[in-house]
């Protein structure tokens, strides 16, 4: 059946893959040489494009290519996904092994639009630097009554699911699989790694309704992967224990795992989460994390998939009182002790920070402690403490410094990594991300998933281009002046030094001070008269720093040369220390939330600027959210500022209104 590319419904945003977006590649005469389902994609969008612009596509076994301006050909010599394009003789060539290979050429090409077709230049191969490259998607089946429809989704609905039942819109399934293939996304599980009852039945009764969706994801080279709970046996019916080394569990899962496979033959395995925010595992039964892994590893290892064990395991019933426990240590001491222990396919998948995705944290000591275990580093795509997709905050930049980090000084932690993964912000809105903006996010990251070197900016400039396709300078250049620095002035206004949250218990939108200080979650500022800050030195606090290598652990140790945005993520520092950067911590404090608003209100106006050169909806709909992102930081200015002036008693050098 001949592949089309899909019809999204009424209303729907493209993203970043519009009509105008493909202008270059329909205007041209193409060739396609090669078989296969993928081979087929690039047909149907190469056709889809031609239709409308006015080119043409043949399909042709033979090697006379001098008609054609554009040529995607299946040749042997090239990795899985690699692919090659260069400019000869007035013809553009995109070589591959296989579809995959020639897909991500075809949207390499559309994002070099009209200079694809310029000039001469000898073939280049291009490759992922990470193989996995994957979202997860925290989509509940059944409507949680705590965790609602997405779990920590800001974007509507699920895309997969609604009210207990699968929502079979497969053309706009299909859309976002294009989606994410334009970005070099291959991989996605399609539920909460926090996993209920009725969830715990798409692997078995169910995975009929996963199939489905893998159908779709399939066509643009993407392996469908299911999060599942460590007690599947014992939800489901099977054994009374889910004992990871008990015959009777192991050969449960080995059944379970093999009728996975007959229907969905490229399955690409699990994602876990255990003994992890009340998920059981196999702490329950004394055993290790590797041994949980190495079961379902097992299970998978026939049919070449992949379990996802996550490391985010930490006491989440701790005592506000006792300094001795630190959250922050929790998955370098529960995994570095068990590197080498993981089998062969089992992934141990790290958040990129010690805590929970905060606006600013240092890089995870797991990463770069391990080098006998396969590590996916994971980033949050949805902005559960980074404005939830009501305010403009652009990651770019923060994954960036993560991705380039060397924990050893040598080796940078996207080479170090053998995936990328980021939590989903996609959701059932007409825009995919709620804040039409957020789309930025998303795409950023599949394009530093791809390659962890490759600047911010640069793929800042790729989502402009894509998404606004003959933008006038004015618009490119008001959408870089409210994006580029969109993440730094979040950090000015909420949280500051790295001390992390703040934010109202619970939901996590907006300012709360001390809404988490004497909670069971390890989530502490400790603020008192004197100072703020959590010594995390091995001198005289918690010992964190000194998870770290040498190099770092040193730097970490002592305020003289901790760097200034992490100062109270290490340090208890007194509101007179002078920063690195001139200034009293407390005037620091009150001069970065007052720049931050006024960042805020300057970005509104260019905002305001720019109505007339998009569509009147997305300009309204971003406008409208300026408001709500400016209200909140205001609040977040005055609750912040009042509340170190009222404990510190220094006012403001500066003679502003602080509450």
């Amino acid at each position: 059946m001949p592949f089309t590319v899909p019809v999204l419904p009424e209303g729907v945003d493209p993203a970043w893959l519009p009509p105008g977006a493909f202008r270059a590649v329909g205007s041209r005469r193409t060739l396609i040489q090669g078989s296969g389902p993928l081979v087929e994609t690039v047909h149907g969008e190469a056709a889809w494009a031609c239709a409308r612009f006015g080119g043409g596509v043949d399909r042709a076994a033979g090697s006379g290519t001098s008609a054609y301006d554009l040529v995607f050909r299946v040749e042997q010599g090239y990795r899985d996904e690699e692919f090659a394009c260069g400019r000869s003789g007035g013809t553009t060539v995109v070589t591959a092994s296989g579809g995959r290979g020639l897909l991500y050429g075809l949207f390499h090409v559309v994002r070099l639009g009209e200079d694809a077709f310029h000039g001469e230049r000898p073939a280049e191969v291009h490759r992922p630097a990470v193989a996995l490259r994957m979202l997860d998607h925290w989509d509940n089946v059944a409507v949680h009554p705590v965790m609602g429809q997405v779990e920590r989704g800001y974007a509507g609905g699920s895309l997969f699911w609604r009210d207990g039942r699968a929502r079979g819109e497969s053309e706009r399934v299909r859309a976002y699989a294009r989606l994410l293939a334009a970005c070099g996304i291959n991989a996605v599980a399609v539920n909460n790694v926090n996993v209920h009852e009725t969830e715990a039945h798409l692997l078995t009764d169910r995975i009929g309704d996963v199939a489905a969706l893998a159908e779709q994801f399939r066509a643009y080279g993407i392996r469908t992967h299911l999060s599942v709970t460590f007690a599947a046996p014992v939800v489901l019916g099977g054994p009374a224990t889910a004992d990871p080394l008990d015959a009777g569990v192991r050969g449960w899962w080995a059944e379970a795992t093999a009728r996975v496979y007959e229907s969905i033959p490229d399955f690409g395995g699990y994602v876990v989460k255990a003994d992890s925010e009340g998920q059981p595992g196999p702490f329950a039964y004394g055993r290790s994390h590797a041994d949980g892994a190495n079961m379902l590893a097992a299970a998978l290892e026939p049919y070449g998939g992949t379990v996802h064990w996550r490391a985010f395991v930490y006491d989440h019933r701790q005592d506000w009182r006792d300094r001795s426990t630190d959250r922050a240590r929790a998955a370098y001491d529960h995994f570095a002790p068990l590197d080498g222990e993981f089998a062969a396919n089992a992934v141990l998948q790290v958040k990129h920070g010690p805590m929970d995705f905060q606006v600013r944290e240092p890089v995870s000591p797991v990463i770069g402690a391990m080098p006998r275990t396969r590590l996916a580093v994971e980033f949050q795509a949805t902005q559960e403490y980074t404005g939830q997709q009501r305010h403009v905050c652009w990651l770019g930049p923060m994954w960036s410094e993560v991705l380039r980090f060397r924990p050893d000084a040598e080796t940078a932690v996207g080479a170090l990594a053998d995936g990328l993964v980021a939590v989903s912000n996609a959701g059932d809105d007409p825009y995919w991300t709620g804040h039409p903006l957020a789309q930025a996010n998303l795409y950023t990251f599949g394009r530093l998933a791809w390659d962890p070197g490759a600047g911010p900016g640069d793929v800042l400039r790729e989502w402009i281009g894509l998404t606004h396709p003959d933008a006038p300078e004015r618009l490119v250049d008001g959408l870089h002046a409210v994006l580029d620095g969109s993440w730094r002035t979040y950090e000015k206004y909420t949280a500051p030094l790295g001390v992390g949250f703040m934010v109202q218990p619970g939901h996590h939108y907006g300012p709360s001070v001390d809404g988490y200080e004497y909670s069971p979650w390890g989530t502490y500022h400790f603020a008192d008269r004197d100072g703020v800050g959590v010594d995390r030195s091995a001198a005289t606090g918690t010992g964190y720093a000194a998870q770290y290598a040498k190099v770092w652990a040193e730097v970490y140790e002592s305020p003289d040369t901790c760097p200034d945005e992490l100062a109270l993520f290490f340090h208890h520092l007194p509101y007179g220390h002078v920063l690195r950067g001139g200034s009293t911590l407390i005037q620091h404090i009150y001069d970065t939330r007052f720049e931050g608003v006024a960042e805020v209100e300057a970005a509104r106006e260019v905002w305001g600027s720019l109505a007339g050169l998009m569509e009147p909806a997305r300009h309204a709909r971003v406008a409208e959210l300026y408001e709500e992102q400016l209200r909140s930081a205001r609040e977040w200015r005055d609750q912040v500022n009042s509340y170190f002036f009222r404990k510190s008693g220094v006012p403001d050098a500066r003679g502003r209104r602080i509450y």
